[in-house]
């Protein structure tokens, strides 16, 4: 992995950190050298997270965190302002998928569900990180997009639904704050190997479900979390200081077919 100097000593925030690409990415910042605050709805999974991170020397707090609710959203901003005086980097990871089906098949609840961690939650969050960096002078916001926040994908209706919100929100508020010292991107992962994805082929009771997955993917296998983990520190290093409202596609080529 790059090393990227300027992310020591900062201050970074990932949701939905206690496992899979929140996780990977958690420890990639700790590596770097930044100051991590590790949020999940979890906290078992958010803690052994953090005692990952401090095992390795690194420096880390979990705050348990549903990002669907405003309240939970803004004690977790002001902790981590508590803790560490700033926020510098926020990797907005938290999200949900869905069980495939048709869209007139999924039950009625389907869409809140999606759309209130996966779009709502990002919004919140935002808000809530935007208005901490205007007041220290800047920082950097990384959503969690999606290969299917770009393309439609069968049976995933809703889930694509709300990851194309979250391209939208990118969008508007990168270029809200795009003057003010704010850059705001996003990173849009192909089908990556991550224990939501062990949950996906449990669901469906075969493996198999995966053979056109992979091959569904121009490059020929599913992806890893430190690609995806590779990609946001990029997105949050100076490496991209003229990056700004880009949603950077780690997706083996899926979108482009």
């Amino acid at each position: 992995m790059p090393q990227y100097s300027e992310l020591k000593g900062k201050v970074a925030l990932v949701t939905g950190a206690g496992s899979g690409i929140g996780r990977t990415t958690a420890l990639a910042f700790a590596r770097q050298g930044a100051q991590v605050v590790v949020s999940d709805v979890n906290p078992d999974a958010g803690e052994e997270t953090v005692k990952l991170i401090r095992d390795a020397g690194g420096v880390a707090i979990f705050v348990k965190t549903d990002v669907s609710k405003e309240g939970e959203v803004q004690a977790l901003v002001s902790q981590t302002v508590t803790e560490f005086a700033r926020l510098d980097i926020a990797f907005n990871n938290a999200g949900l998928t869905q069980n495939s089906a048709p869209l007139a098949e999924q039950p009625s609840g389907t869409y809140d569900e999606i759309f209130d961690v996966t779009a709502r939650g990002v919004w919140l969050s935002m808000r809530a990180q935007i208005g901490q960096m205007l007041r220290q002078g800047g920082g950097t916001i990384v959503n969690m997009g999606s290969m299917s926040a770009v393309v439609g994908i069968p049976g995933l209706t809703t889930y694509a639904g709300s990851k194309h919100a979250v391209l939208g929100l990118t969008r508007g508020a990168a270029l809200d704050y795009a003057k003010q010292g704010i850059r705001i991107n996003a990173v849009g992962p192909g089908t990556i190997d991550t224990p939501m994805i062990d949950r996906f082929v449990e669901l469906a009771g075969s493996d198999s479900i995966m053979e056109p997955i992979r091959a569904a993917h121009p490059i020929g296998r599913t992806g890893k979390p430190e690609e995806v983990a590779e990609a946001v520190l990029w997105l949050a290093s100076d490496a991209s200081s003229f990056v700004v409202g880009h949603i950077l596609m780690v997706d083996g080529g899926y979108s482009i077919k």
